[in-house]
């Protein structure tokens, strides 16, 4: 696993990424979708699984799931689960807010 922090501070990472924002962020050599609603964090792989279509350019539903553009497949941020659509789930990472920024976890590749 390899752990990457970002933003120094709990009150700088909130102002970094604004609500309902869906961002690109690089870590490494790979670069993922992050998307904050309140105070919690979603980090998820930035290509749908179905199509490779852009997710940062996706949106998020009333229910709190992530929408493919392309297909307007959703997922469940939490787990990844395809809830519409017949693709694989979307790979999701964890993420932790702390008064020191937000840690988040890739797998080693």
């Amino acid at each position: 696993m390899r752990q990457f922090n970002l933003g120094k501070s709990k009150e700088g990472v909130l102002n970094l990424v604004p609500e309902h924002t869906i961002k690109k962020v690089s870590l490494g050599n790979q670069s993922i979708g992050l998307l904050r609603i309140g105070e919690t964090f979603f980090a998820f792989q930035s290509q749908c699984p179905h199509r490779g279509a852009s997710l940062i350019q996706g949106s998020l539903n009333a229910a709190g799931e992530l929408i493919c553009p392309l297909h307007q497949y959703r997922f469940e941020l939490k787990s990844g689960q395809v809830k519409a659509g017949s693709c694989p789930d979307l790979e999701v990472f964890p993420c932790e807010l702390s008064e020191s920024g937000l840690q988040i976890t890739l797998p080693s590749k």
